[in-house]
């Protein structure tokens, strides 16, 4: 069983050497890097790549750990209790699976996607050591434990907005997801927009990593972001030359799809007014 990209996801050898190295050591792959680089779409890709089914579980700042393996209705069993309802008896029917326990539940070997880990709180992590690493849980309820039928493959996203507790990183086997270069960048786009024009492409490429390297900006825009760029810019037919960005505006061309804040907006029309001073 080994991960080798597919033809809709350019995976770099190192990214590669990860994910097989954590399906080997059978660890979960914690995966870091900026948002918009593929980190989520990383686990869909493996999924397809293995030819096994992907089970997501998306973290938000509400997310318990134990939602993840089941959650008790009591409520429920004792509004049916008070009127008298036949599946009260059967505490079972007041248990919701979770992630977790349809993961450990398959038949089959399938992918565990826990995207976005760190949007959780801090003890989040802490709370699910055990049952990765052990593969299992205990439901008190009905005084069963749950035991993973096949040992799913978990790949974990963080986005890097708090740290993770060192007892949780001692379990998984770690890799970051470093922006991409012009190169892996050029196989990126020519993936998602196939036949685009080399021209067109290396002055769009240019300019982007040019407004990625601009000293002060808040957020640099991501790979999700300029393929979004370049659709439009495709869309609209754009040439080379209509990139270039003249005196009046340092802004590139459909900005929106790059910049997502004002301040990085201002940024540029601050520093066309510098320009346009100089040459004055």
């Amino acid at each position: 069983m080994k991960f080798t990209g597919t033809d809709s996801y350019v995976a770099t050898d190192d990214l590669t050497i990860a994910v097989n190295a954590a399906v080997t050591l059978e660890r979960p792959l914690l995966v870091k890097g900026e948002p918009g680089t593929g980190k989520t779409e990383l686990a869909k890709q493996v999924a397809q790549s293995l030819g096994l089914r992907m089970i997501e579980w998306n973290i938000k700042s509400t997310t318990r750990a134990q939602q993840g393996l089941y959650e008790y209705d009591a409520v429920s069993r004792l509004r049916d209790s008070q009127l008298g309802e036949d599946r009260v008896h059967d505490v079972k029917n007041y248990i919701k699976k979770g992630k977790l326990w349809d993961a450990f539940d398959a038949d089959e070997k399938v992918v565990l996607l826990i995207d976005e880990i760190d949007k959780a709180d801090i003890e989040f992590p802490n709370d699910l050591l055990q049952e990765l690493d052990k593969m299992e849980f205990f439901v008190y309820e009905t005084g069963e434990t749950i035991k993973a039928r096949q040992r799913p493959v978990v790949i974990i996203t963080s986005n890097n907005e708090k740290e993770l507790p060192d007892a949780f990183l001692r379990r998984c086997f770690f890799h970051y997801i470093r922006f991409p270069d012009v190169e892996t960048m050029t196989k990126i786009v020519e993936v998602h927009h196939p036949g685009i024009k080399a021209d067109l492409l290396t002055t769009a490429l240019t300019q982007f990593f040019e407004i990625r390297e601009q000293a002060g900006l808040k957020k640099k825009p991501s790979t999700s972001e300029v393929l979004d760029w370049l659709k439009l810019l495709l869309a609209e037919d754009m040439s080379p030359a209509d990139l270039k960005r003249d005196g009046a505006s340092a802004l590139p061309k459909l900005h929106g799809a790059l910049l997502k804040n004002e301040q990085d907006v201002h940024l540029f029309e601050r520093l066309a007014f510098m320009a346009r001073g100089q040459r004055g």
